[in-house]
């Protein structure tokens, strides 16, 4: 894949560069925190520290393939939701991008500005076909809440030539140990799109259930990515569908809940209830599908993870996306 060249927006900690280099891809990533910065570059990570908005695809004139995570803070359901409520206007912006109309100024007077950034891959991709370096390929994700923002962009790059495929894939279902789901889209310039094969079974909500897919393996455990005693119960950090009295539990056997910034106030306990040490930073990062050495780095280490794309997930969409 060395004719690929990717400029990463909103870069985090570098699950989606760490697959980009496993696939022999250079790429670069954009990241205006200073402490995510700090683990990124400890981790050899090419990275501009700054903000999205500042830099145009002409910064980056090697690059032909446009990748991104927009902060998910007002999408997520577990937020405050003002993403969710300004939807009707993040898509009316959208069409008046279409016609070339710049918005960045009035993106920022919404309620919450960071809403407004889930369309800067759309700025650089539009600014690109302009230009006359269109990218080759665009990977964009985020929470399921912005599906249909997604959807609604990849109306738009359809009509400007890309092959779009857009839909929701579940971490665990690609060896990922923690039950994770992302809204996905992949637009290629050349060949058709679609969205990479699952690789694992998906974890059952009833353990007795038969598997959707024998010919696939279970999914990953936790027992097996962590290097701890076994077998241990976690209690979730957050209830189940954001409700905190409703704390989930899980077995060393099951993969982990999603991995947030606060994972590190999940129990872990014995069978008995007996209290066990919490996850550290480095468990955590493993349940997110890092190497168990990752250097994290600076503050918020654990916000850090949690915003973090699984590497494991990152390189099936980028090989769909590439190959």
């Amino acid at each position: 894949m060395s004719k690929y060249e990717l400029v990463n927006l909103f870069a985090g900690a570098g699950g989606l560069d760490l697959a980009a280099r496993d696939l022999g891809v250079p790429a670069v990533g954009i990241e205006w925190d200073a402490h995510i910065c700090a683990t990124r570059r400890a981790a050899g990570l090419a990275t501009k520290e700054g903000d999205v908005r500042a830099f145009n695809p002409n910064d980056f004139p090697s690059a032909n393939v446009l990748a991104g995570g927009p902060p998910c803070q007002t999408f997520t359901v577990a937020g405050t939701g003002v993403g969710r409520r300004a939807l009707s206007d993040v898509l009316h912006f959208m069409q008046r991008m279409t016609l070339r109309e710049d918005v960045r100024e009035p993106l920022a007077q919404l309620e919450d500005p960071r809403t407004g950034l889930v369309l800067e891959p759309l700025r650089w991709a539009l600014a690109a076909l302009d230009s006359g370096t269109p990218y080759e390929a665009v990977v964009l994700e985020q929470v399921p809440t912005v599906l249909p923002v997604w959807r609604a962009m990849g109306d738009v790059l359809s009509v400007e030539g890309y092959s779009v495929a857009s839909g929701v894939l579940r971490a665990e279902e690609f060896g990922v140990p923690q039950t994770r789901r992302r809204a996905v889209l992949i637009a290629r310039r050349y060949g058709t799109a679609a969205l990479p094969k699952t690789t694992h079974q998906p974890y059952p909500k009833n353990a007795s259930a038969a598997p959707s897919d024998p010919t696939l393996p279970p999914c990953v455990t936790m027992g097996e990515a962590l290097d701890r005693p076994q077998p241990f119960h976690m209690v979730s950090n957050y209830g189940c569908g954001a409700d905190p009295k409703a704390r989930g539990r899980r077995t060393s056997a099951e993969p982990a809940f999603t991995v947030t910034g606060k994972i590190r106030r999940s129990k872990v306990t014995t069978e008995d209830g007996t209290e066990l040490e919490r996850l550290t930073c480095a468990e955590a990062g493993q349940l997110q599908g890092f190497p168990a050495d990752y250097p994290w780095a600076g503050q918020g280490k654990t916000q850090q993870i949690g915003d973090a794309t699984p590497p494991i997930l990152a390189t099936h969409i980028l090989t769909a996306a590439l190959v």
